[in-house]
């Protein structure tokens, strides 16, 4: 199933919903709902398919989700330290922001993080 896919289906059955009709089985539903989950959550759409199972019942990889979680966590970690960073920029009483140490700290990761996409996005992930 392509993401477009996923995405028009996941729109029809809530559209139904909210005038009571049934577009799909249940069985689909609770299929193209985990598409959702896996998507919202991170997951790719070949890992998510992988989820989905070959005989109609899901085969969910909990080694992945756990994987999946420790991403998460690091992405949450990354954006609270980023958040609290700009606010402490927004009430910087510096006369300059390229004066606050706290703001250049910020400048530098955000390098960083832009340069690790370029890398992996050259190797090919």
């Amino acid at each position: 199933m392509t993401e477009l896919g996923a995405t028009l289906a996941m729109s029809a059955i809530k559209n139904n919903d909210r005038v009571g009709l049934t577009l799909f089985s249940e069985d689909i539903e609770e299929r193209l709902a985990l598409i959702a989950l896996g998507r919202v959550s991170g997951f790719s759409l070949d890992e998510i398919a992988a989820m989905l199972g070959t005989d109609g019942r899901p085969e969910i990889d909990r080694e992945l989700l756990l994987e999946k979680s420790a991403q998460l966590d690091g992405t949450i970690k990354a954006l609270t330290t980023m958040r609290d960073g700009l606010r402490h920029v927004a009430r910087c009483e510096a006369s300059s922001h390229l004066e606050c140490p706290r703001f250049r700290r910020l400048m530098g990761m955000a390098v960083k993080k832009v340069s690790r996409r370029r890398t992996m996005a050259g190797a090919g992930g």
